[in-house]
């Protein structure tokens, strides 16, 4: 008889102002069964970590009103986040540069697809369960 570990959840933030944007990144995220949290920018990113919510994956956008995905990364990760999975999401391959500058573990441009995505929430649950693959 094989038992399998039920994961926790995996808490993921998208930051990300284009609502066809959000709902494609949230679509696929119910499909790994991630509890969801949506910020339409980078400040509001920011001020739910200022809040102390804690998140396993971000998945940001770089241009948004207010604050960029890059600026709001490099504030998170100064407030001592270094647990959280970061993914800069653009359509521009150039902003790679940039989020990895600001802090970001992995850049994917636009649209994410979702054998990538599901590849990123595995490499997750397994950091969750102290898993080594």
């Amino acid at each position: 008889m094989t038992s399998y570990v039920e994961a926790s959840p995996v808490k993921a933030l998208i930051v990300e102002d284009m609502a066809v944007e959000t709902l494609l990144l949230s679509t696929m995220l119910r499909r790994f069964h991630c509890e969801i949290t949506v910020a339409k920018n980078g400040k509001e990113a920011v001020q739910l970590f200022l809040e102390g919510k804690k998140f396993d994956i971000i998945l940001c956008d770089k241009e948004m009103p207010l604050m960029s995905g890059p600026e709001a990364i490099e504030r998170i990760r100064a407030l001592g986040e270094t647990d959280v999975n970061i993914v800069g999401i653009s359509t521009n391959d150039k902003a790679q540069e940039a989020f990895m500058r600001a802090g970001a573990d992995v850049f994917v441009t636009k649209p994410m697809k979702l054998d990538v995505l599901g590849t990123m929430i595995q490499e997750v649950i397994n950091k969750k369960n102290n898993v080594v693959v």
